[in-house]
């Protein structure tokens, strides 16, 4: 496995997600993503552990803004994230240049 994967620090939340299959929660969970699809601005989530969801598509968005800094506590229990996806987020970073995520994938 490579040691570091950079990604742009601005880009759209659906590629992230698509790219990464994790959704930080309020109280500092790190859910699983069973399913994503995108829907005009919106993007509709559903995790391992059942839990579905609507959000805006938004760079600024709270979770853009937590998974870029790695505002997170710990996994989420009930979705089972496994250990090699947690390291592999971890050696994550968001800068300036990097990969745009645009690899094929329209929203």
């Amino acid at each position: 496995m490579a040691d570091k994967v950079y990604y742009r620090k601005n880009v759209d939340l659906y590629l992230l997600l698509d790219k990464i299959k994790l959704w930080p929660a309020k109280g500092g969970a790190l859910h699983g993503i069973r399913e994503l699809r995108a829907e005009g601005g919106y993007i509709h989530v559903t995790t391992h552990c059942g839990k579905s969801f609507t959000v805006r598509n938004s760079r600024t968005s709270r979770a853009a803004r937590w998974l870029r800094n790695k505002w997170v506590a710990k996994p989420c229990p009930d979705c089972q994230v496994p250990e090699w996806k947690l390291e592999k987020y971890s050696k994550t970073f968001f800068e300036a240049y990097g990969s745009d995520l645009r690899a094929g994938i329209a929203p």
